[in-house]
């Protein structure tokens, strides 16, 4: 069984709620997009397998695993509103398999926190962010690949345009007293996330 067939199911058990059919393969397919280099089901299924180890800090575990199942469902390598048009998409699916206002809610806010503008204070916000962020502290090996798929999705930016901004947020990850904010994460991946960073700026 796949980490996909595996968590799906879990995550709406979990909410207390039925699957919608056909969901689950729009989203797969969603992340199999050709535009897609990193933020692909590559990056769907490493998120997962991190939740998976760490669902026990989540406070509302079915919400967080749904989060990270749209967190990225749309990706438009020139938009400038995939966080808010997946999170529209995770809403929608929540409204129809009769989710409560309050789980929309919560959900919508995890999707919005993935776009790393400001440090999330709520328990399971910061448990996610800490896992789509999970990559800078990844081996030098997958980190390099993560570095190529990302350049591959922006290949359209010319080379220095790139590197200048890539380097910005970089940078800005470096600056921050703490990369991640769990003990769980902290401990698993700061240093080696601080490694990787700084090897490339």
């Amino acid at each position: 069984m796949s980490i996909f067939e595996k968590s799906w199911p879990q995550a709406w058990s979990n909410l207390g709620l039925k699957q919608q059919p056909d969901l689950f393969e729009a989203l797969l397919a969603a992340y199999n997009e050709p535009q897609r280099h990193y933020h692909s089901q590559q990056h769907l299924a490493e998120c997962l397998a991190h939740f998976d180890q760490a669902r026990h800090l989540a406070e509302q575990p079915g919400e967080v695993e749904i989060a990270l199942w749209f967190h990225d469902a749309i990706y438009d390598v020139r938009g400038k509103s995939n966080e808010r048009l997946s999170a529209d998409w995770a809403v929608r699916a929540l409204l129809t398999s009769n989710a409560s206002e309050a789980t929309q809610r919560r959900v919508e806010q995890l999707i919005m926190a993935t776009k790393h503008d400001v440090t999330p204070t709520r328990s399971d916000e910061q448990l996610l962010v800490d896992i789509d962020l999970s990559i800078l502290g990844a081996t030098p090996e997958r980190f390099a690949e993560y570095d190529r798929q990302v350049r591959a999705e922006y290949s359209w930016v010319p080379g220095f345009v790139y590197n200048m901004k890539r380097r910005s947020v970089l940078k800005s990850f470096l600056a921050r007293s703490n990369i991640y904010s769990t003990s769980y994460f902290r401990e698993r991946n700061e240093t080696q996330a601080r490694i990787n960073l700084m090897a490339t700026v």
